[in-house]
């Protein structure tokens, strides 16, 4: 396993927020994340919450933006923040597309030439990191949770429904929840992997409700006057099929917020006591 490297470390409600880096086996670079532990680390280990951003981000944007460390520090729980991508790829067209590529990784395996040798962010944060942040830090890795945000909300969804023995938890915000539906998805899946539509189900949280659901209730908060929301979200597409298979869903609609940090600081506190008392 590689080693750590500390970018830096503050003080933050009583407990530390650090930026830090590795080497990655599954991406083949270094990859960046950050950590926030609350001052009941100092203790012993504690419940952790994966919290994934969006397209266009990276490590920083929730760590800075969402407001998390506040209720995290009282609650108890250590936030990691993972980047969205592998990074310095040289690839043809891997910049330059806000929709795809680096700050793009839509949180799966590709297996298309030439990304399936890098973008391989759902091994990455299911696996790799998870164990990289259990010997580092002082986390429990038996009470982990789950969260995201537009692409990263599609990654929380996808992965807890897929792992829902590992994660006691999960929440999103905005999240993509049908993205073989819409023209982010489309875009992306057909580029990651490759034209055979059947390999894109095992990456859509709609679709991978009709496999098997998740044991806790999926918290959802959306903004109403989101401009994503008609054209890339889909909501409702998430909600008919979780009222099909019995899937447990709050479905939070909020007047007159968009898809930005301002709605997602507005509602952290309870998606992070939502996890803490399933992490309990």
């Amino acid at each position: 396993m590689s080693q750590i490297e500390t970018t830096s470390e503050q003080r933050c409600f009583g407990g530390t927020q650090g930026f830090y880096s590795h080497e990655s086996r599954e991406t083949r670079g270094a990859m960046r994340f950050a950590v926030y532990l609350p001052p009941a680390a100092a203790e012993g280990r504690v419940p952790v919450v994966y919290c994934l951003a969006g397209l266009t981000c990276t490590h920083e944007t929730f760590t800075i933006k969402a407001g998390a460390q506040r209720v995290a520090s009282e609650l108890g729980l250590a936030l990691v923040m993972p980047d969205t991508s592998p990074r310095d790829t040289g690839y043809e067209g891997a910049t330059g597309d806000w929709e795809f590529g680096e700050s793009a990784g839509f949180y799966l395996d590709a297996t298309q030439a030439p990304w399936a040798d890098r973008f391989r962010m759902y091994s990455y944060v299911t696996d790799e990191l998870p164990a990289f942040v259990a010997k580092h830090f002082p986390v429990d890795a038996s009470r982990q949770g789950i969260l995201g945000h537009s692409m990263g909300g599609h990654g929380a969804l996808t992965i807890a429904l897929k792992h829902p023995d590992r994660y006691r938890s999960v929440s999103a915000f905005s999240p993509i929840v049908a993205p073989m539906q819409v023209p982010w998805g489309e875009k992306a899946f057909g580029r990651y992997l490759g034209p055979d539509r059947r390999r894109w189900a095992d990456y859509d949280a709609t679709e991978l409700l009709s496999r098997g659901t998740f044991p806790g209730t999926i918290l959802i908060d959306q903004g109403s006057a989101d401009e994503f929301l008609d054209n890339q979200l889909r909501p409702e597409l998430f909600e008919s099929r979780c009222a099909q298979v019995g899937q447990a869903l709050d479905l939070r609609m909020h007047r007159g917020y968009d898809h930005l940090y301002y709605f997602i600081q507005s509602y952290i506190e309870d998606h992070l006591r939502h996890h803490a008392a399933a992490l309990a």
